[in-house]
């Protein structure tokens, strides 16, 4: 569907969203974040709640600041936004950059049990 007035390759609508955004124009054509490293599970807390004054952030960075009002994690932002995942990390490098959300990360798996805890575990698996 197109605008009045604009031709089919000069301008993308959607009849309830509006203009469609490519993921690459949110972020200005970047696909690695300028700051931090996110795993689907890390854990984002918005620093702030007012940022509507803070020069350069896309209504993008606003919703992420938004909705991490409450921890969310980087999935449920991408799916809050219907926003691909390496989009949102993107948008989260420049809020960490600007110290605007921080990021917890997920645990590590330190003290994983080693084999003989599973070799015995199917033993008696297998013994019933």
């Amino acid at each position: 569907m197109t605008v009045q007035g604009a031709s089919a390759g000069h301008r993308w609508v959607d009849d309830h969203a509006g203009p469609v955004v490519r993921p690459y124009a949110v972020t200005g054509g970047r696909a690695r974040p300028v700051a931090g490293r996110f795993d689907l599970i890390s854990l984002v807390k918005a620093t702030r709640n007012d940022v509507a004054s803070e020069v350069g952030l896309g209504p993008e960075h606003l919703a992420i600041v938004g909705l991490c009002q409450r921890i969310q994690s980087v999935a449920e932002i991408a799916a809050h936004l219907d926003l691909p995942v390496g989009t949102v990390r993107v948008l989260l490098g420049d809020l960490v950059a600007r110290s605007l959300v921080q990021i917890r990360a997920p645990h590590s798996t330190v003290g994983v049990p080693d084999h003989s805890i599973f070799e015995a575990v199917i033993s008696g698996l297998r013994a019933l």
